[in-house]
């Protein structure tokens, strides 16, 4: 089976659509998103330009804070603190990556706890671990979605997360843990890392390195779920599984592009409601 990540955030984008008429009859405002993107990197103006356009399906407002590539790291402080500060927005982004002049640690760290929806603030990411209401990052809540779209049983099955990264791999893992599965964390450094993968009944991959999982290393009828984006010489998007030879093994497996990636910003305007619901009940 094919999990088609475009079609299931097409469904759930309608949902949170209805979901924000209904907020927006309860309570008399829209949701907020704000969106801040310094410089000109073309894969982030693309993955603006994706978020901005769910955003207005979805029915939020918001603004598009599009910075130059020389703007200082104390000059965008400043914006965050002005959004922190305005009632109005519920959310918060900063793309990444940032110009190499600013501190990517010291942004996150400015951006309002309850205003995070990319769940990278130091707060969110400890009350992941801690059981605590917080906000999950985009993309390991996209992968929770396709995998329960998939039918994916959690308890007692072993899971294998290739990748060790605090955007995807450390809080799919804790993800997971938190549905009774048995998880195992594997990386670059990992030794036989082949035999560990074919343990999986779920392997999620997302380490940046194009077939990465050849189909030798997939166990029959397992569930993968390929978060990397990679281009090839020739402009090609792939990820970091074989895609054709897995996908002769495999029991169901995500396509790249058209995957994870439109579930991630899915739940980004997931996060950006339940920003707006437990802003507005205080």
């Amino acid at each position: 089976m094919i999990i088609d990540g475009k079609q299931i955030a097409q469904q759930l984008k309608q949902e949170l659509r209805e979901q924000v008429a209904q907020l927006v009859r309860q309570y008399g405002r829209k949701p907020c998103l704000d969106v801040i993107l310094v410089g000109e990197n073309p894969a982030s103006l693309s993955y603006v330009r994706s978020k901005i356009k769910a955003t207005e399906y979805c029915g939020f407002e918001g603004e598009l804070i599009h910075l130059a590539a020389s703007t200082t790291q104390d000059e965008l402080l400043r914006i965050i603190r002005e959004r922190n500060s305005d009632d109005a927005v519920d959310g918060i982004l900063v793309q990444l990556p940032l110009p190499a002049h600013i501190d990517e640690q010291s942004v996150i760290h400015a951006i309002a706890p309850e205003k995070d929806v990319d769940g990278f603030h130091p707060s969110n990411v400890a009350g992941l671990w801690l059981n605590q209401p917080t906000i999950a990052p985009c993309t390991p809540l996209g992968i929770i979605a396709l995998l329960e779209h998939a039918g994916t049983v959690f308890e007692g099955r072993h899971a294998v997360v290739v990748g060790r990264s605090n955007i995807v791999g450390k809080p799919i893992a804790k993800l997971l843990l938190d549905r009774n599965c048995t998880v195992s964390i594997a990386h670059s450094r990992t030794a036989n890392l082949a035999a560990i993968c074919r343990e999986a009944d779920t392997l999620i991959v997302a380490v940046g390195r194009p077939k990465t999982i050849t189909a030798e290393m997939v166990k029959p009828g397992a569930t993968v779920i390929d978060v990397g984006i990679n281009r090839t010489p020739d402009g090609r998007l792939v990820g970091d599984v074989d895609f054709e030879a897995v996908a002769l093994v495999a029991g169901a497996i995500t396509p790249v592009p058209g995957g994870v990636g439109p579930m991630t910003i899915t739940m980004l305007m997931r996060n950006t409601i339940e920003c707006y619901k437990k802003r507005i009940k205080k």
